[in-house]
């Protein structure tokens, strides 16, 4: 049986990943760390189901990005956050902008392609996108080239 101690350890190890979900889809402090709070919460309660079949991260993510987009909120997240996570040293200013650019736009897409975008530029592969997103390779190599068309309209 899987204890406590078990899951605070995974908890420690990856706590960066469940905060980068939170940064993308909250906007204030205090929904940072409400869904923080929640996504551990529902992390324990699906802990002793976890099998092993994924990565541990891989199932995180999953848990994360589901309680997030369980929430139903309404408001569009704030990316800033995640954004300044990007190591702009020795890049030009221009390059800069259009990375900030790049995730203005990813802000507007809905709560799925954003997840989808935002495992992607993770340096996820389409398989892992897909196991914990439960959808085909095919389904997220179709949406990301969607998403890529989408994001070339309106740069």
């Amino acid at each position: 049986m899987k204890d406590q101690e078990e899951y605070l350890k995974i908890l420690s190890e990856h706590q960066n990943l469940i905060h980068k979900v939170c940064m993308i889809y909250s906007r204030t402090e205090e929904e940072h760390n409400d869904l923080f709070q929640e996504i551990v919460y529902q992390g324990w309660k699906s802990f002793a189901s976890f099998k092993g079949d994924s990565k541990i991260s891989t199932w995180l993510y999953r848990v994360g990005l589901y309680t997030a987009l369980n929430q139903k909120k309404k408001k569009q997240p704030d990316l800033a956050a995640y954004k300044n996570e990007l190591e702009y040293e020795g890049l030009e200013d221009h390059m800069a902008g259009e990375i900030q650019r790049l995730y203005q736009l990813v802000e507007e897409l809905n709560d799925t392609d954003r997840a989808v975008v935002t495992l992607y530029l993770d340096n996820h592969s389409y398989e892992e996108i897909g196991e914990i997103l439960g959808m085909t390779v095919n389904n997220v190599g179709v949406k990301l080239n969607r998403i890529k068309k989408k994001l070339k309209e309106k740069w």
